[in-house]
């Protein structure tokens, strides 16, 4: 879409012209959330099978890096629901991959697959000194793999919406935008909703604020002003030099993605 103001007082008047119908309606309409997204770390050997088809088979979203260099240059692309790193594709312990690859994830998980060395797991040093990390020693089958998956991902709601890197569940008010997350409170999640169900249009403030706040009083219209910095504080990397949400001067709101 341009960026003309025309072109959002244009969808300004379409939108308030259907007051009373339900806005929601545009969840329906291929915004639904896919499969949660694996970020699998493997190497490529004629000797050690690859889980991703695997994956891939049972419903989730699986892209592949080949070293702990590679998986690191994507995460910000991928902005993965869980890291697996099969350290014994790699021929490592995987423990420097994972290090580095905690300080950009934050909270995101790490499953480490390893090799067995004929120990217990719990004797594997320095493997299992690893904080946060959940570790698999070979072998062990694609359902102990998937089952181990289930409780470290995200439980979302039914009414789950995707733009660009921006993920809003709506249902238990979350948002999650390229690493980054956040609760957010009705008013928050209306307002991003109506921003996401409409990327690369110029929203009127007036229009914004007449739907969030459920009122025909749009006078004073500050109150969004300071909606809309929360908002950004919690997506944006940098909320002073906004990426996504950006500021229409005199006429209102777009979501650039």
């Amino acid at each position: 879409m341009g960026e003309s103001p025309e072109e959002g007082v244009t969808w300004a008047k379409r939108f308030s012209g259907n007051k009373g119908t339900n806005h929601h309606t545009s969840l329906l309409e291929g915004r639904f959330v896919l499969n949660e997204k694996i970020l699998l770390v493997e190497g490529n050997r004629s000797d050690h099978s690859s889980y991703g088809d695997g994956l891939i088979k049972r419903g989730y979203l699986v892209e592949t890096a080949p070293n702990g260099n590679s998986a690191m240059k994507r995460i910000s692309d991928v902005d993965p629901d869980l890291v697996i790193v099969d350290a014994a594709s790699l021929r490592t312990s995987g423990k420097r991959i994972c290090r580095d690859l905690r300080q950009v994830l934050g909270d995101i998980p790490i499953i480490l697959i390893v090799a067995s060395n004929g120990e217990p797991v719990e004797k594997q040093d320095p493997i299992n000194k690893l904080d946060k990390e959940l570790v698999l020693t070979l072998p062990f089958t694609l359902q102990k793999l998937v089952n181990r998956i289930k409780p470290l991902l995200p439980i979302e709601g039914k009414q789950v919406i995707n733009e660009g890197p921006i993920r809003l569940d709506i249902e238990h008010k979350k948002v999650r935008c390229m690493n980054q997350s956040g609760k957010l409170t009705p008013h928050l999640v209306r307002l991003l909703q109506i921003l996401m169900e409409h990327p690369g249009e110029v929203v009127e403030r007036e229009v914004l604020f007449r739907d969030v706040w459920e009122t025909e009083y749009t006078v004073d219209t500050r109150t969004l002003d300071v909606h809309i910095s929360w908002l950004r504080r919690i997506i944006e990397v940098d909320p002073r030099h906004p990426r996504f949400i950006k500021t229409i001067r005199g006429v209102g709101y777009r979501l650039d993605v």
